[in-house]
């Protein structure tokens, strides 16, 4: 996969050596020079427009970077985790990245993303600022069977809502599942049957709600601090 941006790329080289496959350069002195020196075999310099071509039309910042496919976790090292967020129906790259950098940053194990097929992973990491990289995250064409096993091992489901308890008030399982739903539509039917505690974020003003990223950040903070 391709990612651009000046921040995402030399996360990915500080970080994920062994990832990389060719440096994409469009922009004078963009590397450090202990990163120019480490890549120097694998960097090739590029005109401006092909830049752009190779980003489709995105802001590539000078510039990119070739890794190897991104490689999603397993659900059997997923569910040994203690803190799993998932996604339900969320196909918004830029939001679905913000929440994997707030995941990562505040302290959850790992994301399932469900109600979607495929997902831009590439894009996923530009917008998590190559979050994504370190965070284990799976697509999975079958929640309600993952949710099953996940209850088998002793996970209890957390769903945001609106209407559901102050996060505030309760006190957090160990083992515990944040549920998000997409911003149109919420939680679906199936999944929210599966959860045991709706839960909300008190709002100091009257207003309808927080974008999903945002609601999600203060949520996983809150849960990381609420454990029984």
């Amino acid at each position: 996969m391709i990612i651009y941006g000046k921040q995402v790329c030399l996360y990915a080289l500080e970080h994920k050596e062994a990832y990389i496959k060719t440096v994409y350069v469009a922009k004078k002195n963009i590397l450090p020079q202990e990163l120019f020196h480490k890549y120097h075999d694998k960097i090739k310099f590029l005109e401006e427009k092909w830049a752009q071509s190779m980003a489709k039309g995105g802001n590539h910042q000078g510039i990119l970077v070739e890794m190897n496919v991104y490689k999603q976790a397993d659900f059997s090292t997923i569910k040994k985790s203690s803190f799993i967020v998932i996604l339900d129906g969320l196909t918004d790259v830029g939001n679905i990245g913000a929440i994997v950098r707030s995941a990562y940053a505040l302290g959850a194990d790992a994301i399932i993303a469900a109600g979607v097929k495929h997902l831009n992973f590439a894009a996923i990491a530009r917008t998590s600022s190559g979050a994504l990289l370190d965070m284990p995250f799976m697509v999975t064409p079958n929640i309600l069977d993952n949710m099953n096993e996940l209850s088998q091992v002793g996970f209890t489901f957390y769903g945001a809502d609106m209407q559901g308890t102050n996060i505030q008030e309760i006190e957090v399982a160990p083992k515990r599942v944040l549920v998000m739903g997409s911003e149109g539509k919420g939680i679906s039917k199936k999944v929210s049957g599966k959860i045991n505690q709706k839960v909300s974020i008190e709002m100091r003003h009257a207003f309808d709600s927080l974008n999903v990223s945002a609601a999600a950040a203060i949520l996983i903070h809150r849960m990381g601090y609420a454990v029984k």
